[in-house]
């Protein structure tokens, strides 16, 4: 992953000023940068200017006292009671129908059934992140896999 504290950010409560801050970074609109990030076609260029963000949004959670993957668990355990406690049918309608709408878009993307356009992948890329967003939901998220893997890959090796 080029950039987990922006990703994390990103996903979580405070999306809006971490596309603020690649927006900023890469000279460009918010919503320019969530589609570029979105689609995932970045230029070498780009990559770096994701990279500069990452660290000024290290830089801006530090000052301001925030652990985005925190943030994030919080987000969604509290989320969470409240579907226990109310029993909605609406999250898990809305979860059905984002894995519908992104399974069906990209299977009929793979079968040639539709024409493949931007405002397609646009749309591909968003349920997409929906979807993420509602396996973890349902299922946990993997931060504390990707904070293992940075251990790992950080750490020496040993002979």
């Amino acid at each position: 992953m080029i950039a987990p504290v922006l990703a994390t950010a990103i996903s979580g409560p405070f999306g809006t000023m971490a596309y603020g801050v690649v927006a900023k970074v890469m000279g460009i609109s918010p919503e320019e940068a969530q589609q570029t990030i979105e689609t995932g076609k970045l230029t070498a260029e780009q990559i770096s200017s994701v990279q500069l963000a990452e660290i000024e949004i290290k830089a801006r959670a530090q000052e301001l006292g925030l652990d985005f993957a925190k943030l994030a668990v919080d987000d969604r355990k509290s989320a969470r009671e409240l579907q226990a406690t109310t029993r909605s049918v609406l999250p898990p309608l809305l979860a059905v129908l984002v894995t519908l709408g992104f399974f069906g878009i990209l299977i009929g993307m793979m079968t040639e059934k539709f024409a493949t356009s931007d405002a397609l992948l646009l749309m591909l890329g968003s349920l997409g992140t929906a979807w993420t967003g509602i396996i973890a939901f349902y299922f946990g998220s993997s931060a504390g896999s990707q904070s293992k893997d940075d251990l790992l890959h950080k750490s020496s090796p040993t002979q």
